[in-house]
């Protein structure tokens, strides 16, 4: 055999190598991390919850998720150590990086607030376009006759609506049979 036709294959070994070492690469910096972790630090799970360590043991950790609740995770279960400053960013929901910037509400209340004082006495109702001198008419009934022929004029759009349709079918199913 020549070396041309080994160096796929050797290219191959050399890739498998590298994304094996990079990999554990990292988990040995994640348990790492998990072993230099200490009591009062802030965790993130791989879950997705923030809590404090209480109590680390040798393959457990004691996590108190809330004010007086504690519970116990794996070591392996705990996704980053925070720093102090993120962990209590975090905690109390402040944000210095983007403290200057105005704050976009969660909901919509405070965007129609002022369509609101505008409106005056309506207060939370919402205006749906009608007008109180719309809503003073009576409505006037229509002669049977015109409902009558405006009962047959849909009658006719469906009819139509339907054979168009029929016929979209059978140009389909005649175009399938000449594809076979």
């Amino acid at each position: 055999m020549s070396i041309v036709t080994l160096l796929p294959f050797i290219v191959l070994i050399g890739a498998m190598f590298l994304m094996t070492r990079s990999a554990k690469k990292k988990q040995q910096a994640a348990a790492q991390m998990r072993n230099e972790m200490q009591v009062g630090t802030g965790v993130r799970t791989i879950g997705g919850m923030y809590a404090t360590v209480k109590e680390i043991h040798e393959e457990t950790v004691l996590l108190e998720v809330a004010p007086g609740v504690h519970a116990i995770y794996a070591k392996n279960a705990i996704g980053a150590v925070l720093a102090d400053e993120e962990y209590n960013r975090i905690l109390d929901g402040a944000d210095p990086i983007h403290g200057g910037e105005p704050v976009v509400p969660d909901d919509a209340s405070s965007l129609t607030a002022a369509s609101a004082d505008e409106a005056g006495d309506k207060g939370d109702k919402i205006d749906l376009g009608k007008t109180e001198a719309a809503a003073a008419e009576p409505a006037v009934d229509e002669p049977a006759a015109d409902q009558a022929k405006d009962t047959k004029a849909a009658e006719d759009t469906k009819d139509a609506v339907k054979a168009d349709a029929d016929t979209v079918k059978d140009e389909k199913k005649s175009g399938d049979d000449e594809a076979k």
